[in-house]
């Protein structure tokens, strides 16, 4: 019975995704009591994402370090500079100027390589690239938006690095464990829609909790709400539009990843991380920019798919 369960949320992750917005937003309270268990499903996501990836499949692409570590270079250092570059002369509300720049600097979205596979992309680079990206972030992240850039986001560099690595090693951990003792490589194959339908439960209790105090700012500020997820949703479309541009040389496949994971960063990690030690604002922004990832596909996909069937020049 729960495992035809998990089988069906796992074919309906998009509609459950968007259902667990739409609850959050409608019933605070509950957004509120599960606004603890936001650290422990950010840990639960990333293992179970690991779990899922092919290690065959993606060690194939260590023999193109060069590639891997530009495009890591490019997600993690480039792309956070790039935005607070682009932002410094437009006087930009500091909670938007904080979220965009902590957006450009988080590691991409779990899904990524599935979205990838999805699309016809280079999908076990982007799964090396995403695993290294999350080794990297506790200590990409805090260098590059306390120290060089100077960021005020209430919280210590030091103490910022901790609670990413802390997060992170603690995902990663807890998937080196379920792949050497609960799911053996002879029947990971099988329950692979079983991962996927426990991966979707944790999805929407995060996106539920991440929507805890969203509510009311949007009832009693919606202009200001309605700016925070159109800001959100244009930086998302640019940083995926700039990542194609600067690694098109690499070929479309390649090129059209960076892209899609450029924009699309886990934000969700960087909220698990500050807690509640960031403004409120900036807060908010981190819930609202989790829209643009369930938004934007509606248009991206066929967009990706268009350019992938086209013939390269």
């Amino acid at each position: 019975m729960i495992g035809a369960v998990l089988d069906w949320l796992a074919r309906r992750y998009t509609i459950m995704l968007a259902v667990g917005v739409l609850i959050g937003l409608a019933v605070p309270p509950l957004a509120g009591l599960l606004r603890p268990l936001l650290v422990p499903c950010i840990i639960l996501i990333v293992a179970l994402s690991l779990v899922r990836l092919d290690v065959g499949a993606v060690m194939v692409h260590v023999r193109r370090p060069g590639l891997v570590a530009a495009t890591l270079v490019f997600l993690l250092v480039v792309a956070p500079a790039l935005a607070a570059l682009a932002l410094a002369p437009l006087a930009a509300i500091p909670a938007v100027e904080i979220g965009i720049v902590l957006l450009a600097a988080a590691p991409p979205i779990m899904s990524a390589p599935a979205l990838c596979l999805m699309l016809g992309l280079d999908a076990a680079f982007a799964a090396l690239v995403m695993v290294l990206s999350y080794a990297l972030t506790p200590f990409t992240l805090p260098t590059v938006a306390l120290w060089l850039l100077g960021l005020d986001i209430g919280i210590s560099a030091w103490a910022l690095m901790a609670r990413l690595g802390l997060v992170i090693g603690a995902a990663f951990a807890l998937a080196v464990v379920l792949r050497a003792t609960i799911l053996p490589a002879r029947v990971r194959a099988l329950r692979s829609r079983r991962i996927d339908g426990v991966l979707v439960v944790a999805l929407v209790v995060f996106v539920i909790a991440v929507m805890d105090g969203v509510t009311g700012l949007v009832l009693e500020r919606p202009g200001y709400a309605l700016l925070l997820t159109a800001v959100s949703v244009v930086a998302n479309a640019l940083l995926q539009l700039v990542g194609a541009l600067v690694f098109l040389p690499a070929g479309r496949a390649i090129a059209l990843a960076v892209a899609l994971m450029s924009g699309n960063t886990n934000l969700g990690l960087v909220l698990a991380a500050l807690a509640t030690r960031a403004d409120f604002d900036v807060l908010v922004f981190f819930a609202l920019g989790q829209l643009p990832i369930y938004m934007l596909p509606l248009v991206t996909v066929p967009l990706y798919r268009r350019l992938m069937r086209r013939p390269e020049s």
